[in-house]
């Protein structure tokens, strides 16, 4: 007589153990995959904000009283480090977004049954394919992973790219988006960028070159320009341009009819004309006003617009300089 067979639980069934092991598995490596990126993600979080918080210097008010310029490129480069530590924070996290989710999925694969031998020999082969013709794209995600890590340029900054020159609008892995002076687009390839002339980073230097009769007291006129300087220096309205005390640099040149004194002015980024033209409206007012004769510099016959054939205007003999 043969046995009745012991009815079987629920649990021990084959498409229960199925749907109980594998969809959990799955669930698990899900699971796993998202704590390991928010956790990697804050600890990349917590390094940048702490770069950028050690990157954080005095605001340009209080920097402009650094004496040296290595003080001074140091206090103004402050603010190009935190930002560029916020972009290799976001780099860093797309990374190791891709990454995780690459493994991710690859362990998926494996627990559902799926073998990936014929899978990865495939992408390999697509891969070198892939690598030989688009050796050029690579080459400009490259140059654009270091273009941000070194901080060559940023958005807002005016760079002469070789190609282009103008305001950067847009800087990706593969394409730099400039805007040059007279409005035109430039998209320049990251990998075609050999040389970068970034005319925004750090400090600019304002020179003038202001012309005294020739029998003007020099030891006079330099106490007057010091005095200036100090008078700029204190003066709040230009704590966001001004980056130091004007210095008078001595004589620049001499001439039958004139001496040329050199004035220079460290300012930010981009304003040095701005600190150029009020260094010359001051030492303008000082001159009056302390009787220092400015010499009147020999020029051409000034014809009408009019009358200049060309339409433009009209040159000036004798390398006149003005104040």
């Amino acid at each position: 007589m043969i046995a009745a067979a012991a009815p079987t639980s629920f649990w021990d069934q084959q498409p229960v153990q199925w749907l109980v092991g594998v969809p959990l598995r799955i669930l698990i490596t899900i699971v796993v995959a998202l704590v390991t990126r928010w956790i990697l993600v804050r600890i990349i979080n917590r390094l940048v904000n702490r770069a950028a918080l050690s990157a954080r210097r005095e605001r340009l008010g209080v920097s402009k009283r650094a004496a040296r310029t290595t003080e001074l490129t140091e206090i103004v480069m402050g603010d190009r480090r935190e930002q560029r530590a916020e972009a290799v924070g976001q780099l860093l996290c797309s990374i190791v977004t891709f990454t995780i989710a690459t493994i991710a999925i690859i362990i998926i694969l494996t627990t559902l049954g799926v073998d990936l031998g014929p899978l990865l020999a495939s992408a390999g082969l697509i891969g070198v394919i892939l690598g030989f013709g688009a050796q050029t794209l690579i080459k400009d995600y490259i140059s654009g992973i270091y273009l941000i890590l070194e901080d060559q340029y940023g958005v807002g900054d005016v760079v002469d790219l070789g190609p282009a020159v103008g305001v950067v609008e847009e800087v990706s892995l593969r394409v730099t988006r400039v805007r040059d002076m007279s409005g035109v687009v430039w998209y320049v390839r990251n990998g075609e960028i050999l040389r970068v002339a970034n005319r925004s980073q750090g400090w600019t230097l304002s020179v003038v070159d202001v012309p005294v009769a020739y029998d003007e007291d020099i030891d006079r006129v330099r106490e007057l320009i010091e005095r200036l300087a100090e008078d700029m220096d204190d003066d709040p309205a230009y704590d966001d341009i001004l980056l130091g005390k004007p210095a008078f640099e001595g004589v620049e040149s001499v001439s039958g009819d004139a001496v040329f004194v050199r004035i220079t002015a460290k300012s930010a980024p981009e304003r040095q004309q701005a600190v150029a033209r009020e260094i010359r409206e001051r030492v303008k007012t000082v001159f009056d006003r302390a009787g220092v004769r400015v010499p009147v510099l020999a020029r051409g016959p000034m014809p009408t617009y009019g009358q200049n054939p060309g339409g433009t205007p009209p040159t000036t003999s004798g390398g006149s300089q003005r104040v």
